[in-house]
């Protein structure tokens, strides 16, 4: 029996279609997403569409992950209102201040949501929808989370206009205002703001408080529910955030920490105790079994080692190659990586700085080595922030774009001071959503035990001082506003 996952991402749509039993890949598609931070979501349906032709309809389930925080807003007839607002989009970063003050601030966002809402959340962006579309926001009659629409729509949903022009679907119609049947799962949820991961529903003055009136928010759905069927008669699963879906793909183990190296960086573990950081470095989520995956992200990751490779003239390979010819400490050179400002720690307007150059070394191997050794620095800080909320961190699974680097690969257990697993690259995003999808058909309490992805190992002894030196130059080019900072 055959069962397809869906990652719809910023950048594109990619699914993969398993072997229900274990997972094997026996088919897969892709097709690209319009760039930019706002997006129509009728090309994410035309994306999945196309990645899906010969696929989907082999698949007895389906199950859709996709980017999480974005905002899709419905009128009363299921048309979609304007343009999807992408988590990306930091249009709504004085929303997210304005409405920490006006709820209590830090600490009751975190008691209440897990979180504290920055620009990606959102109910930021439902806010900033308010103050600057006052019209579409006063039509907003439903408000959901990019992989709820795909789902919806899978599952046959449809706005009236769509309708009466005849257009070719994958599902029967769902209809208009009453018969609107909106499901989520808790993980993507929890990255709304206005979700309590610890309770496990809705916030739904919160909602109002943003918007200014009530909407309807989807159903949350239990972790693997059938919540319907698509026009082939296949099953579909809830879906999840794309974070919940890599996790789901990965096996996620307690003692493991998913450090993700791509054009921003992550670092998330699976835990049983719900978090809540009211400094807001952590974001308390759920996942997509039951549990929960406190999370920290940064701006800047791979996007570091792409423009160091860039100023020494080189690609990624030439940097690696470069880097692992220098030694330990690049001669003295630190590298702060904050090259697009950054998220943790919160300093949205630094640039990056380096340190200890000197005529003895300045070469580009030792710029190569402080461009890797910062990134796995950084990455490193804020993996351990995870600690503070019940994840003892054990060893590391390396994944994304960066982790394809050999001198990432054999720098990074020194720098994080325990072992490092590479898995094999796969779609893990799509794998999840895929691996979800058997879970809903077996209907088992614990989703089906599929092999690990192999695996590279990595060892090696610990090198503190890399992050002590990170941390010091961190420290020294803090400007006033930042230390002062709530």
């Amino acid at each position: 029996m055959l069962v397809a996952g869906v990652d719809s991402s910023t950048q594109s749509t990619k699914i993969l279609l398993c072997q229900a039993e274990d997972g094997t890949v026996v088919g897969q598609g892709s097709a690209p997403h319009p760039g930019g931070t706002e997006c129509d979501p009728a090309a994410w349906w035309a994306a999945l569409a196309k990645a899906g032709d010969g696929l989907l309809d082999k698949a007895a389930a389906v199950g859709v992950a996709g980017q999480q925080h974005g905002m899709v807003v419905l009128d009363e007839d299921g048309e979609v209102i304007r343009p999807a607002l992408l988590w990306n989009d930091m249009r709504s970063a004085g929303a997210a201040a304005t409405l920490i003050r006006e709820r209590g601030g830090p600490l009751w966002w975190a008691a209440q949501t897990g979180s504290v809402p920055n620009a990606s959340f959102t109910v930021t962006k439902l806010r900033w929808l308010a103050e600057h579309e006052p019209q579409h926001a006063a039509r907003t009659f439903a408000v959901m989370l990019p992989h709820d629409w795909l789902t919806w729509r899978v599952r046959g949903g449809r706005g009236e206009r769509e309708a009466a022009a005849g257009h070719p679907e994958l599902g029967p119609r769902v209809g208009p205002e009453r018969e609107i049947d909106l499901v989520t799962d808790r993980g993507d949820a929890s990255g709304t703001g206005y979700f309590s991961p610890a309770a496990g529903h809705w916030l739904p003055g919160v909602v109002t408080a943003a918007l200014g009136h009530p909407v309807l928010l989807p159903r949350v759905a239990r972790p693997a529910e059938v919540v319907g069927e698509t026009a082939w008669g296949a099953a579909v699963a809830p879906g999840t955030g794309d974070n919940m879906g890599a996790a789901l793909g990965l096996g996620l183990a307690p003692g493991e920490v998913a450090v993700s190296i791509g054009t921003s960086g992550t670092a998330y573990a699976v835990t049983a105790i719900p978090s809540a950081d009211p400094s807001g470095a952590v974001a308390g989520f759920a996942d997509a079994t039951g549990r929960f995956l406190p999370l920290v992200c940064t701006v800047n990751a791979g996007l570091v080692l792409s423009a160091v490779a860039e100023l020494i003239g080189t690609d990624l390979a030439g940097l690696s190659e470069a880097a692992l010819a220098a030694g330990p400490g690049a001669g003295g050179l630190t590298l702060l990586p904050y090259l697009d400002g950054e998220r943790t720690p919160n300093r949205p307007h630094a640039s990056g700085v380096l340190r200890g150059l000197t005529t003895r070394n300045a070469t580009r191997q030792n710029l190569a080595r402080a461009s890797v050794e910062a990134v796995l620095a950084s990455l490193a800080d804020a993996a351990g922030l995870l600690a503070r909320h019940g994840v003892e961190q054990r060893s590391v699974l390396l994944i994304g774009g960066g982790a394809k680097s050999e001198a990432v690969r054999q720098l990074a257990p020194g720098i994080f001071g325990v072992p490092v697993a590479v898995p094999q690259p796969e779609e893990y995003v799509a794998l999840g959503a895929a691996r979800q999808a058997a879970w809903a058909l077996a209907g088992t309490p614990e989703p089906p035990e599929w092999p690990r992805p192999p695996a590279a190992q990595y060892t090696g002894p610990a090198v503190p001082h890399l992050r002590e030196r990170l941390a010091e130059l961190r420290d020294a080019t803090m400007t006033w506003e930042e230390r002062t900072q709530p």
